[in-house]
């Protein structure tokens, strides 16, 4: 598989977009800036969108693929829990702002078609081996776990400590992680679901005593505000932990 990191932030400044990843060109893990991040051309090859929750930095670009999607030849499926894209058809998707695409073009025929699913149900979804987890977070909220060929990635999406709770379902060889600010704000991440980079150590150590092992790690979902603040951060839990970490960036590549 290959993984390409649209937006690395959970914010717009300068060239830090909101957070989406692309998986072999078809496969997008929210929508914070899809349209933003690619051609024409490429959003015509998206066939599936995993929502992680409802809030905007991941929902966002559902309104802009869909302006341009009511004239492409086919359809994109957005899997999501059914209470997350009730949020996102109140707020974002209400026909009042801009098109509700999906009942655009048509009713018979929209662009957004929406697939409900649920916490640790697999399903195969383009040709990729999906399994939901759920994460803790303000809003209801979904990791994803995406797998063909025996290589897997697992995605946090917006989460705190109790992400450990996920690691006796996924064995990754990728983890896209969030951190969402730094360490002199933990205790209010903590509070709404959100992880720092003490905590982040923290939830590492878990999943190598539970699974005896970590998989490559990339951070992303950094506040623009306080990139520095966080990449500090993260290097001094690198060193804690004897491992390497990356900071996912806007138009990173990882091969998985």
């Amino acid at each position: 598989m290959e993984v390409r990191i649209l937006g690395a932030h959970s914010g717009e400044a300068g060239k830090a977009r909101m957070t989406s990843i692309l998986i072999d060109g078809v496969l997008a893990l929210d929508a914070g800036s899809l349209t933003a991040s690619l051609s024409l051309v490429e959003q015509q090859k998206i066939r599936a969108i995993l929502l992680t929750h409802s809030h905007f930095d991941h929902s966002r670009d559902l309104v802009t693929l869909g302006a341009n999607g009511a004239f492409f030849q086919s359809p994109v499926e957005v899997f999501s829990l059914a209470e997350t894209y009730e949020t996102v058809k109140d707020c974002l998707l209400d026909g009042k702002i801009y098109a509700d695409f999906s009942k655009w073009p048509s009713k018979d025929k929209p662009f957004l078609l929406h697939r409900i699913i649920e916490p640790l149900k697999r399903q195969n979804i383009q040709g990729y081996d999906v399994l939901p987890v759920s994460v803790q977070h303000e809003v209801a909220s979904l990791g994803f776990q995406v797998s063909r060929n025996n290589k897997s990635l697992f995605y946090t999406g917006d989460t705190g400590p109790q992400v450990v709770n996920c690691w006796q379902y996924v064995s990754p060889q990728l983890l896209l992680v969030e951190v969402s600010g730094p360490d002199t704000s933990q205790d209010y991440f903590r509070r709404i679901g959100h992880l720092s980079p003490s905590s982040l150590a923290n939830v590492l150590i878990q999943f190598r005593k539970i699974r005896q092992y970590l998989p490559q790690v990339v951070v992303i979902h950094i506040p623009p505000s306080h990139q520095r603040e966080v990449e500090r951060g993260i290097k001094s839990v690198a060193k804690q932990l004897g491992i390497r970490i990356d900071i996912g960036h806007e138009g990173m590549k990882i091969k998985v």
